[in-house]
C-alpha cells in the first residue's frame, strides 16, 4: 500500500482549517485552534497516510483492512468533541455495561462543525447544508450518545438542513453558548 503523506495532510490541514473558520464563528476560538491536533502525531498520521483514499476517512480503510482502527483509539481518547470520548462504564444495569455522559454543549457545537466540515471535505461540490444530516442519519444503529447530547446534535443538523448556515450559527451564538 502506498503511502500518501502530503494528500492526507492536505486534506486534514484543510478540514481543520474548516471547523476552526466555523468555531470562530460562534465564538469558539480555543477549540478551533485546538481542534484535531492529535492527527498530526506520528501515531494517528502515518496510519492516516498510509490508508488515505481522498473521499472518505482513512479510518474506515484501517477498519476494512485489520478488523480496528488504532488512529481512531487514539484520536477519540484524546478529543473531547467525539461523543465516544464521553463514555464511560456503568455500575448500573445498562445494556453494554457503558453509559455514555452528557456532553458540555461547547463540545456538541464542535461535533456539529466536525460534521460540517467532513461533509464540505469528501462531498467536495455536491455538498449541501443538508449533507451533514444525511450522513448522520445514514448510520446503521443509533450512536450511544446521552439524550441529550442527541438532542442538541439532531437538532442542530436539522435546523442547518431547514435554515441554512447563518441562522444555525446565530442560534448558537445566541441560545446555545
Amino acid at each position: 500500500m502506498e503511502l500518501h503523506p502530503w494528500k492526507h495532510f492536505k486534506t486534514i490541514t484543510y478540514h481543520k482549517y474548516l471547523v476552526m473558520k466555523n468555531c470562530f464563528k460562534v465564538g469558539l476560538y480555543k477549540q478551533g485552534l485546538l481542534h484535531d491536533l492529535s492527527k498530526y502525531s506520528p501515531s494517528e498520521f502515518f496510519v492516516g497516510a498510509r490508508f488515505f483514499q481522498g473521499d472518505r476517512s482513512p479510518n474506515n480503510a484501517e477498519r476494512e483492512a485489520v478488523g480496528y482502527s488504532s488512529a481512531w483509539l487514539h484520536h477519540k481518547g484524546r478529543n473531547k468533541h467525539h461523543y465516544e470520548y464521553w463514555i464511560d462504564y456503568s455500575t448500573r444495569n445498562v445494556p453494554g455495561g457503558m453509559a455514555p455522559a452528557p456532553m458540555p454543549a461547547k463540545y456538541v457545537v464542535e461535533m456539529f462543525m466536525d460534521r460540517i466540515a467532513a461533509s464540505m471535505v469528501y462531498k467536495r461540490d455536491v455538498y449541501t447544508d443538508a449533507s451533514p444530516l444525511e450522513y448522520y442519519m445514514s448510520g446503521k444503529d443509533p450512536a450511544p450518545m446521552h439524550e441529550d447530547t442527541r438532542k442538541l446534535l439532531e437538532k442542530l443538523l436539522r435546523m442547518l438542513a431547514a435554515k441554512g448556515e447563518k441562522k444555525t450559527f446565530w442560534y448558537i451564538r445566541n441560545r446555545v453558548l
